[in-house]
């Protein structure tokens, strides 16, 4: 990184799509060459998504600045919001002819040697094959040189510059042959990763169906305003955003939530871009443009998140900043030592000295965390679960205590209205019609609930005016004139309304496990409404799984009465029980259990438990498709309403550090048995070359099994 200026005339940041950064050789090449652009303030390369975010002062310094910058190593860059560069094959195609032709005239030569043929014929074949092969590595490494940065290109160049003075023109020339294959390799193995994650961009399609009053047309969705009416047919992906106003089918909306079946979808309900249409046709009325919808979000959060590093990926990066110059003093002492300390012939230490200088480079070992963490995230959002980077990744794989929501969280969030109990002789009808009248406007479940039941037992609700909320409490507001008070036995005690027949009404509902909200008018409780929310019923294995994940507790935090958190409790399983809780209450439990326990994930809706998500260690919002605040406040957001898609998060988790372990251990072993094997004289500059980029091919080819993963 570039440090920051201290003072910037016009503050500016870019995104740039780089074309050729594919190593963090490459990156450290940019690191230096920026160093000496005039207004760069600081800049993020991102290898895997191969994009740089520069921060730079406009003043002293242009976009097209940072591209030629870019292009002055051998890499090519435009702005990301532009229309990309065209590429031109040529060059590609002819890079391929030399390394094959170069294939081809060592496989002569060798077939010279191995049949009694003229040496010096043999040698003219392998002068060739160098001369084929050499000229593309030669001008990676020139790039390299004039940033003063030693690369593999310019260390394999060094190597075959060496066997060749040696004599060694056979050796030399398979170096060159090899390492042009391997790197095409490489690269094309990197690229497969790359598509693998950009499959999960290619979902919505290109146009949509648009009915006006001159009839339906096709329009590029670019087009589509917020309002229009698009039709979906039958089979066809949503275009974007919207709602139905008309027609009914079911949805797949795996893309978007990773839910297993279909949602059923009629007039009113919400579809999401990307998402299949069943049976039946919908007639969709847009709400969000294209770069507005929950898909572009997800893909913006994606790359994000893909961009942020990892703990593990900082501490490689900062091991490889100590090991390349290691590396590179080793093979000096190889090369100078026994000859000068023993006598030992120079050209047997000056080429087992090349050996190690070949097998120094760590873009294996640099590559071998990125390429998990991002394989991983594209893995998870292909499911529904959106990670918002490695860090949270890796730190859920940490987690001994998971902290629940009750309402809509390990419930169904579908509460229902299943008693009334009047006191002082108030009417049952009117005690609803009073809740109903302040719930109006409220979208809180147990709102929903008594609205729902006035709405089916036909019970007009009151005028409601004035309605003030209290966060976990309740509510107050004037229903035709007259103070009406809403909540729960904590907000009634404070309010010193509560009496022996309050609480024995509110023993008896709590009882049966049943949810209390009392009424009050003028400073008199009116009677007590009883609701009642059923546990998921994918709530204990949910719970069992996440246990078998290596948690040790799973805690319920509400704010609901302890009898019915109890009763649901038990249902599920869960551990322990804190009820009666404000928002401010769930945060200072989240604190006490992290004290207890360790690392503690929170999972709730991600708005009402935003101070307990915030607190965790790993924040996870449920059922958040649609929801902006809930996307961008959580660390984890499970786009769909399904419990079981928990586990499958810590799992992943688990699974990701495992494989980047495995890759950092591959890495590293393959280093040093090749080390050992320069030193003893065993391994050869072809070795060498094959284990190098042989090792960066088998991380990446691991780490894309995350993508796949359960």
């Amino acid at each position: 990184m570039t440090s920051a200026c201290t003072v910037c005339r016009l503050h500016a940041e870019s995104t740039f799509r780089i074309e050729g950064m594919d190593c963090h050789e490459e990156v450290v090449a940019l690191e230096r060459r920026f160093r000496n652009l005039p207004g760069l303030e600081d800049f993020a390369a991102d290898v895997m998504g191969q994009r740089l975010h520069v921060k730079y002062d406009a003043a002293r310094l242009t976009t097209s600045a940072i591209a030629d910058a870019v292009g002055g190593l051998g890499m090519r860059a435009w702005l990301e919001h532009e229309e990309p560069i065209g590429i031109d094959r040529r060059p590609e195609r002819l890079r391929q002819s030399l390394v094959w032709a170069s294939g081809a005239a060592i496989a002569a030569g060798l077939a010279l040697e191995w049949t009694g043929g003229p040496p010096s014929i043999a040698r003219v074949l392998f002068v060739a094959a160098v001369a084929a092969g050499a000229p593309i590595t030669a001008w990676r490494a020139l790039h390299a040189v004039r940033s003063r940065a030693l690369d593999i290109n310019v260390l394999m160049l060094a190597a075959a510059t060496g066997a060749a003075l040696l004599g060694q023109w056979a050796e030399a020339a398979a170096v060159v042959f090899l390492f042009g294959v391997a790197h095409t390799l490489e690269t094309r193995t990197l690229e497969r990763a790359r598509l693998a994650i950009g499959a999960l961009l290619d979902l919505t399609p290109a146009e949509a169906l648009v009915r006006g009053a001159g009839g339906d047309r096709r329009v590029g969705i670019d087009q589509v305003a917020i309002g229009d009416l698009i039709v979906v047919r039958p089979g066809e992906k949503v275009p974007l955003d919207g709602r139905v106003v008309a027609g009914s089918s079911s949805v797949n909306q795996a893309p978007i939530t990773g839910e297993s079946m279909p949602v059923d979808k009629a007039a009113g309900d919400e579809v999401f871009a990307g998402t299949v249409n069943g049976h039946g046709a919908l007639d969709v009325e847009v709400t969000r443009r294209r770069r507005d919808t929950t898909l572009a979000r997800i893909i913006h959060l994606v790359e994000r998140a893909q961009a942020q590093r990892a703990p593990a990926q900082a501490l490689v990066e900062r091991f490889a900043r100590v090991y390349t110059p290691a590396m590179l003093a080793l093979a000096l002492a190889v090369a100078l030592a026994p000859p000068l300390v023993a006598g030992a012939a120079w050209p047997t230490w000056i080429y087992r000295a090349l050996v190690l200088l070949v097998i120094s480079c760590p873009c294996a070992l640099v590559i071998s965390t990125p390429v998990s963490i991002v394989a991983a995230l594209a893995g998870a959002a292909r499911k529904g679960v959106l990670i918002k980077g490695g860090v949270y990744l890796e730190r859920t794989g940490e987690v001994r205590c998971v902290a629940f929501d009750k309402t809509g969280t390990l419930t169904r969030g579908t509460p229902e209205l299943v008693d009334i109990v009047p006191l002082d002789g108030a009417a049952p009808e009117a005690i609803v019609a009073m809740a109903a009248a302040i719930e109006t406007r409220s979208t809180h479940p147990i709102a929903r609930a008594i609205l729902k039941h006035a709405s089916a037992a036909s019970i007009p609700p009151a005028r409601g005016e004035r309605v003030t909320s209290f966060g976990g409490l309740g509510a107050e507001g004037l229903v035709d004139g007259a103070p009406v008070l809403l909540g729960n036995h904590r907000l009634f005690e404070e309010r010193k309304l509560c009496s022996p027949r309050v609480h024995d009404a509110l023993d008896r509902i709590g009882a049966r496990g049943l949810t209390p909200v009392l009424v009050a008018r003028d400073g008199v409780t009116l009677g007590v409404i009883a609701v009642a929310d059923r546990a998921r019923a994918s709530g204990r294995d949910a719970i069992d799984l996440l246990r078998r994940q290596g948690v040790e507790a799973i805690v319920m935090l509400t704010g609901d009465n302890a009898r019915a958190a109890k009763t649901i409790a038990d249902e599920l399983g869960v551990d322990e029980v804190r009820a009666e809780l404000l928002p401010q209450d769930k945060q200072a439990v989240v604190q006490e259990l992290r004290g207890r326990f360790g690392a503690v994930a929170m999972v709730g809706d991600g708005v009402n438990d935003a101070p307990a998500l915030a607190t965790a260690d790993v924040g996870i919002a449920m059922g958040v498709a649609g929801s902006d605040a809930a996307l961008e406040t959580a660390d984890i957001a499970l786009m769909a309403d399904e419990l079981l898609k928990l586990p499958y998060a810590f799992r992943l988790s688990r699974k990701t550090v495992r494989n980047i372990k495995a890759n950092l251990t591959i890495s590293l072993v393959m280093k040093a048995a090749f080390v050992a094997a320069a030193i003893m004289g065993v391994a050869t500059l072809w070795m060498a070359v094959l284990a190098d980029t042989g090792a960066s091919v088998v991380v990446i080819a691991n780490a894309l099994r995350l993508i796949r993963a359960d």
